[in-house]
């Protein structure tokens, strides 16, 4: 935070004036109140002792001889170690030009003789206050272009590292596709040919292969669809949420019959976004309201509300809830809060829901009341042009 104190003392102040009696009653009163004090007779004299010591503020007489105040201050401003120091000129001229000339070469102010010792202290503690405040302020900008670009560089760098992750988890998933297949392929044929002929702990080995290499294609398959929510994205588009939705029912359409699923799909708006995307985030959520539903017929409902800079989607069930507790868990890859002999999954597909929210510049989030059912909320900004329902 700037101090600004109406008080200043303790400064190094440098009076320049070719009169002996001015500098001596100049530099009386200066120390009087608290300041230190240098004179120099001439501009050439006050340049050379202004680079040597760097005085907090420099009270600079107009008329020297050699180089004049005005010239003086010229130099002073085109030279990188003095530029900063503020100038206060010492004149008798009382012609506005001249006062104007002094503004143009750099200086901050303009005291006429016979100096007034309270007016003269009152603009030198000014100026001195201003400049120590131009100086804080610096500072504290160049802190925060500083950790600006430490920040950026550390984004850059979390950037890279993600977009290698990604790569790695497509390439590695990918690559172990092949294998896996062969494998349970061989499982498979194992438990056809030989199925009863062994004995029973024979046949339930098999069994439990069989089963762990399904789980394990299933497990790389969600592997390399979360993989490619950023490896592979497309670029955003307008897109209409109500075709979106309904394609999803299309995919649904076997699990949303066999449970007697009821839908209520109230009017969509058109998103920028990426339509595959959004298909799939859809398509998790309400293929997870059809799971975790309980024995009476799964309720479903698809909505959108207008906010300030966004719409807010929801999707809501009467399913078998979530106690409070899971809210941020149920999120995290490969997070599951039931066995799978209860219900199948991975463990997967809510963080890819929230990799797709976040990855369109929204947010996700879940409220419950368990044995009650559950609400899915996840906003995407709205954008001009398409934003209409």
């Amino acid at each position: 935070m700037i101090d600004a104190s109406p008080l200043e003392s303790g400064k190094t102040i440098l009076i320049v004036d070719d009169v002996p009696a001015n500098l001596d009653v100049l530099t009386n009163h200066l120390e009087r109140m608290g300041h230190t004090a240098l004179v120099a007779r001439d501009g050439e004299e006050c340049i050379e002792r202004a680079i040597f010591v760097r005085p907090d503020l420099i009270m600079l007489d107009v008329k020297m001889p050699v180089i004049d105040g005005f010239e003086t201050c010229r130099r002073l401003k085109a030279t990188a170690e003095t530029r900063d120091i503020p100038v206060i000129f010492m004149t008798a001229l009382t012609d506005t030009q001249d006062k104007l000339t002094g503004f143009s070469v750099g200086a901050v102010d303009y005291v006429t003789k016979p100096l007034h010792g309270a007016e003269m202290m009152a603009r030198i503690n000014t100026h001195l206050t201003l400049s120590r405040l131009r100086t804080q302020l610096e500072e504290q900008n160049q802190q925060l272009r500083t950790e600006v670009a430490m920040r950026r560089e550390t984004e850059a760098a979390l950037l890279r590292s993600n977009t290698e992750l990604e790569q790695l988890a497509y390439v590695a998933s990918h690559d172990m596709q092949e294998p896996l297949r062969m494998v349970a392929s061989y499982l498979q044929l194992l438990s056809k040919r030989y199925g009863g002929k062994l004995d029973a702990e024979a046949d339930e080995f098999i069994g439990y292969a069989v089963d762990g290499a399904k789980r394990m294609q299933a497990l790389i398959n969600d592997l390399l669809t979360y993989s490619r929510v950023g490896a592979r994205a497309r670029p955003f588009e307008a897109t209409d949420c109500n075709e979106v939705v309904r394609i999803a029912l299309e995919n649904l359409a076997v699990s949303l019959q066999e449970s007697g699923a009821r839908l209520h799909v109230s009017p969509l708006p058109i998103v920028m976004g990426d339509a595959s995307k959004l298909l799939q985030l859809f398509q998790n959520l309400i293929a997870n309201a059809v799971k975790f539903r309980r024995s009476e017929p799964v309720e479903i409902k698809v909505a959108a509300h207008a906010q300030e800079d966004a719409w807010r989607f929801v999707v809501s069930d009467n399913g078998i809830g979530i106690a409070p507790e899971y809210f941020d868990r149920i999120f995290v890859l490969f997070q599951r809060l039931h066995g799978r002999a209860e219900y199948p999954g991975t463990g997967i597909g809510l963080s890819i829901c929230k990799k797709i929210v976040e990855r369109h510049g929204g947010r996700i989030w879940v409220e419950s009341t368990p044995g009650a059912g559950t609400t899915f909320s996840f906003t995407l900004p709205r954008t001009v042009g398409a934003n209409s329902a």
